[in-house]
């Protein structure tokens, strides 16, 4: 008999998630709301005034129609499937680590290289980088549209991926550069090296499923 493949739940949970804080974000006023900034949005600052929780919240947390639909996504494409072979618990740990690894990285960059503490970040870019060099190291093979365009081997990709953000931040610390979150990003894809190399790479040396 083959095996029931479960159904995807946690990722339209923390898509509904993503879009009860968005529509927040448009109620309290968008990016000059000062409950929302304080809240959802992670800094260097934050941290040092204590609000250690928007490591978490910012996970959550978009203000533009662009982003949260571009990561929602992604997450949508990488994380349903990532879900299935991780299960659920395995898959939820994942998720809030890659993103809070993310969050603290964005403030330890901003902080020690870029010298912008105050700056905050918003969005779950972090944990989705994760989940994306996840993926491409569980299935390095399967093809990723690269820019949602060109046809690259996963693995491939993530190198362009990763390599893109390094040079972004370089480019940040020189002064230009995207207001991009490099740094999360960095953060999260890192997450998602060690995950795979410490722990889950001897579960999937001859098999995918570790539900």
């Amino acid at each position: 008999m083959a095996q029931k493949v479960p159904r995807v739940i946690l990722v339209p949970i923390i898509i509904a998630l993503n879009a009860i804080v968005f529509y927040m974000w448009i109620q309290y006023g968008g990016d000059q709301s000062p409950y929302m900034n304080a809240n959802f949005a992670v800094s260097y600052t934050a941290l040092q005034e204590g609000r250690w929780w928007t490591l978490l919240t910012s996970i959550f947390s978009h203000q533009a129609w662009w982003h949260i639909f571009l990561n929602m996504t992604v997450l949508n494409s990488f994380g349903s499937l990532l879900e299935q072979v991780l299960g659920r618990k395995r898959f939820l740990a994942f998720y809030i680590v890659a993103g809070l690894v993310g969050s603290l990285c964005h403030c330890l960059v901003s902080a020690f290289i870029l010298g912008t503490p105050d700056v905050g970040a918003v969005g779950a870019s972090g944990a989705i980088a994760g989940l994306i060099l996840l993926f491409s190291l569980l299935f390095p093979k399967e093809k990723l549209l690269l820019f949602f365009v060109i046809p690259v081997p996963a693995f491939w990709g993530a190198i362009v991926f990763v390599s893109l953000d390094l040079f972004g931040l370089f480019a940040q610390s020189e002064g230009s550069g995207l207001p991009i979150g490099h740094g999360a990003h960095l953060g999260g894809a890192l997450t998602g090296i060690l995950f795979y190399f410490l722990y889950l790479r001897r579960y999937v040396r001859h098999s995918h499923t570790l539900i």
